[in-house]
């Protein structure tokens, strides 16, 4: 989406930060490579089916922990789920760096993917924990250990829910890219209002922790063609970065 004056790193709610445009044009491409290769069978891209009988319009790949009615394994129909480069946590760290320690960590650039397009951790980069302050501490602690990968088409939808499969409280990280999505943020008690709309664009980044982790949040509509001509995307992906806290 272009817009005629820059976007800000906002704070949507306690514990919830913006920070638009934090994926340059280089890590998206690198990333929209890797989601294309997890998305492949064995364990790749599917329609997750509710307990009632109801199938998600949005279609997701799991790695390190498979999600599917309201609980994690670690087989999809019987095969294992792809494994969770080591990489994409040092990415994650970053992300919550950049979120909590304005100025901590910039443009997505500290973790290198080096071969983790095919599943395997390339050992990444050095972590982010020199950061000042709590956001460098927050980060250093992060050990996101799932993450669940979304493709949205031109139809498909995500209604208000909480993350809250997880045993533990760490942070969730979201990450964007193509196609805008308007995300709606909630509040904790119920899917009714308050809640804020928020576009998020190609390269943003959204992280929710702390009073807000259990925020109800969804995707009320994907807006068609605002994703970057360079990209090479129709739809929108989100990876959403987890720290399970199981054994």
């Amino acid at each position: 989406m272009d817009s005629l004056l820059p976007r800000e790193r906002v704070e949507v709610a306690p514990g919830a930060v913006l920070v638009p445009g934090w994926l340059d044009p280089d890590r998206q491409h690198e990333l929209l490579a890797a989601c294309r290769a997890w998305a492949r069978p064995p364990a790749g891209l599917r329609r997750t089916r509710l307990p009632g009988g109801g199938v998600m319009s949005v279609r997701t790949v799991c790695l390190g922990w498979h999600w599917q009615d309201y609980r994690y394994s670690r087989t999809v129909d019987g095969v294992p789920v792809k494994p969770f480069p080591a990489w994409l946590a040092d990415l994650g760290r970053a992300a919550v760096l950049a979120a909590y320690s304005p100025g901590g960590a910039g443009a997505g650039r500290t973790a290198e993917p080096g071969q983790g397009a095919n599943g395997a951790d390339s050992g990444g980069a050095a972590g982010p924990g020199s950061g000042d302050g709590e956001g460098g501490a927050a980060a250093g602690r992060y050990r996101p250990d799932i993450a669940l990968v979304n493709f949205y088409d031109d139809n498909a939808r995500m209604g208000l829910h909480q993350d809250k499969d997880e045993r533990s409280p760490a942070p969730v990280v979201s990450l964007s890219l193509g196609d805008t999505g308007l995300f709606r943020f909630g509040n904790t008690e119920s899917r009714r209002r308050p809640w804020t709309d928020i576009p998020l664009e190609s390269g943003d980044l959204f992280v929710f922790g702390g009073p807000s982790r259990l925020a109800y949040h969804g995707v009320t509509r994907v807006l068609p063609g605002t994703a970057p001509v360079w990209l090479g995307l129709r739809g929108r992906l989100n990876i959403t970065l987890r720290e399970s806290g199981l054994p």
